[in-house]
């Protein structure tokens, strides 16, 4: 309250101003700077859209030209509550007139029941809703999610309750039905160029189909049935054909760390009469287990080459192939991976990786043919997400400063934010420190990459505390900057406010993350097969306890979901390293049923399950000292809310010091923006009671 009636009292002082002056910010303002996804262009009038989440305020934005070329920006929806309603699917009508997104549900799981963590006493719906580009109300089109509108007609299709359904644009929407019945989890429609069919795949459990349903003679068929998983169709430019990728049928779910499978295919078939035939296969061992891009994974140009992504050479590469077949070329050499992969014009194509820049992102573009791929941006940034609207390239960037936001690209490869506006006038992302990246040495040997934060007075002669923080996933990377998915957005803009707390802190890329390889992401023994990922735990350890800089008796660990399971795992293992830590929604137990995959023979499962058991932070509860703080949100769809229970009861016996804070109805990347600041403030206490205000070390 003081601090606030100083900074409306002087008024000749900009909030700004204030934070530079002083160095010093709030938590509330180093999380406040929105976040931008689902950047997407439109297919003519060279518009993009996306949208912002403004401190739980979630909106639909759009950037047109003006008269002279130039971009502005606006937004175009009014939600003004921090309401746990997500906006995602954004979709542009085919002449750029109108856009088309879903609100409400979850959209990691978009079939499951809907989320809500504002505790709505009327409840909460999953809307697809229409608004024009030019402003006014949103109309609600029904209830559902993944719409998909035809390229040649008003029809949208879309997924409710495990059906496809259509309705259009025009139509009211009571007046919505099934477009047709069929069984298993619907996903990925996908319309045919001329809009006479769409595709689709049917998700049977043990084996998935990928089905085309014929709008003019109202027929399905499912494209060369056999007991595989079939998913990723994509069509042909003339609409006749239909491409998809083909892996081995699973009677279980697949184990997540292998490194070899029975090789996947592609295939391409009739649209028409369902028969097919295999164009490629992988070959044995390296790249034999399909490896996914986010977002599409199969792309069909114009001039008939299909590109796909492969880790033939131990890295994701992009590949390209004759739609008659052949062997694959090699689009993107080099020792980097691929991810966010669209057409730039018919013939070409963008990406995002890190190729010359390990631990950041930029955008290059490749011909679908071959040839030498064109880097387009550079520098200390990150980029992501490219798309072009006619010749004009827009991307998601975000930089040490301030996270993800719409910008565009020149041919020079300038950042032109397209609304800066957005950016709160006291936002402190200039005074957030430059993280540096560091390479040590795990327990085994292994080189593990990591971002190191250091406080202003870290060169000040004293030992400071430290916190050593693991991300989620675990097929995820923290970068030199604002990470690109707002979970860990949120991780970095509160290992920034540590920082400036006093804390020394370590965030750390660890075995089975993404970024540098097969081998590291398929490491051998992590997670419930021998948690190897406990030799980075004690490599990070060791590292800091190195550092004449830091206080070995006041160092911290922290980390969510898969991040939570190794903040628990060292402190079971590694109290006498590890002060104190913060375990959100963490994994505890491997060997629940649904962390595990049976072999079928009983021999075999007997010993997996001793493994998952050896691998679970309760298996060392009798060497667990270090106190602790428990976050999870009850409706936690990713890791079961029964984990942090079985926990809290353990800890209980084990007599050690615990703390919990539980959302009810909140999942697992919370919703709500207020609790992510009650969670990072609460465990900003914790740490303070149990690092910063205990005596420093000789």
């Amino acid at each position: 309250m003081t601090v606030h009636k100083v900074l409306v009292t002087m008024t000749l002082v900009s909030p700004a101003s204030l934070v530079a002056q002083t160095g010093n910010f709030t938590l509330e303002q180093a999380l406040s700077a929105p976040f931008a996804s689902d950047l997407t262009a439109s297919p003519r009038l060279n518009r993009f859209a996306w949208a912002e989440n403004e401190r739980g305020k979630r909106n639909l934005w759009i950037a047109e030209q003006n008269a002279d070329g130039r971009y502005q920006s606006k937004q175009l929806t009014s939600y003004n509550q921090d309401d746990g309603q997500e906006i995602y699917q954004i979709a542009w009508t085919p002449n750029a007139e109108n856009l088309v997104y879903v609100r409400g549900g979850d959209s990691e799981f978009p079939g499951k029941s809907n989320p809500n963590p504002a505790l709505e006493t009327a409840g909460v719906s999953q809307d697809i809703l229409l608004i024009a580009a030019a402003g006014g109300e949103p109309r609600k089109l029904g209830e559902g999610y993944d719409p998909v509108i035809s390229p040649v007609s008003d029809l949208v299709a879309y997924i409710d309750r495990d059906q496809i359904w259509s309705v259009g644009l025009t139509t009211d929407a009571a007046k919505t039905a099934p477009l047709l019945h069929t069984r298993g989890d619907i996903s990925e429609l996908t319309w045919a160029p001329d809009g006479h069919a769409l595709a689709f795949v049917s998700d049977r459990g043990d084996h998935a189909f990928v089905g085309v349903y014929d709008l003019r003679t109202q027929t399905l068929v499912y494209l060369d049935p056999s007991t595989a998983k079939d998913d990723a169709p994509t069509w042909s430019p003339d609409s006749q054909q239909v491409a998809f990728i083909r892996q081995p049928g699973e009677p279980q779910p697949s184990p997540a760390n292998r490194r070899t499978a029975s090789p996947w295919l592609i295939c391409i078939a009739n649209a028409t009469t369902g028969a097919g035939h295999p164009v490629w296969k992988a070959s044995e061992g390296r790249g034999s287990a399909f490896r996914e891009l986010h977002g599409t994974q199969l792309f069909w140009s114009e001039d008939n080459h299909l590109i796909f992504p492969w880790e033939g050479d131990g890295w994701l590469h992009l590949y390209s192939i004759l739609s008659s077949g052949g062997k694959a070329e090699l689009l993107t050499p080099g020792n980097f991976e691929v991810e966010d992969v669209g057409f730039q014009d018919p013939k070409n194509l963008l990406y995002a990786s890190n190729e010359q820049d390990i631990d950041r992102r930029h955008i290059w573009s490749v011909s679908t043919s071959g040839g030498k791929p064109k880097q387009l941006t550079k520098g200390s940034g990150i980029e992501v997400s490219p798309i072009a609207a006619g010749h004009n390239l827009a991307v998601l960037r975000s930089d040490e400063h301030t996270p993800l936001r719409p910008a565009l690209v020149d041919p020079q490869g300038n950042l032109q934010d397209l609304a800066p506006q957005l950016i709160p006038a006291d936002y402190p992302g200039a005074n957030f420190v430059k993280p540096e990246q560091v390479l040590f040495s795990a327990a085994d040997g292994l080189q593990i990459h990591g971002q190191l934060f250091l406080p202003s007075n870290a060169r000040d002669g004293k030992r400071h505390p430290a916190l050593v923080f693991f991300h989620g996933g675990s097929r995820r990377q923290m970068l030199l900057g604002f990470q690109t998915m707002g979970y860990y957005s949120n991780a970095y803009a509160m290992n920034q406010y540590l920082a400036s707390r006093g804390y020394i802190v370590l965030s750390v890329n660890y075995r089975s993350g993404i970024g540098y390889g097969l081998d590291f992401r398929e490491a051998l023994h992590y997670g419930r097969d021998g948690a190897s990922e406990f030799n980075d735990i004690v490599g990070a350890g060791r590292y800091l306890r190195s550092r004449p800089d830091i206080d070995p008796a006041r160092i911290g660990v922290w980390g969510g979901s898969y991040g939570g399971f190794l903040t628990a795992l060292a402190l079971a293992r590694a109290s006498d390293v590890f002060a104190a830590g913060v375990d959100m929604h963490g994994v505890h137990q491997w060997q629940i049923p649904a962390s595990w995959h049976s072999s079928h023979d009983p021999e075999v499962d007997a010993q997996r399950l001793k493994t998952a058991w050896e691998s679970s932070p309760m298996a060392y509860m009798s060497s667990w000292h270090s106190p602790v703080l428990l976050i999870q949100g009850d409706d936690d769809r990713n890791v079961p809310f029964s984990q942090t229970v079985s926990l809290a009861k353990a800890l209980q016996k084990q007599r050690v010091e615990f703390e919990q804070l539980v959302f009810p109805d909140e999942i697992h990347g919370f919703l709500l923006h207020r609790h992510w600041l009650e969670a990072y403030k609460a465990e900003a206490e914790f740490f303070q009671h149990h690092l910063l205000s205990t005596t420093q070390s000789k």
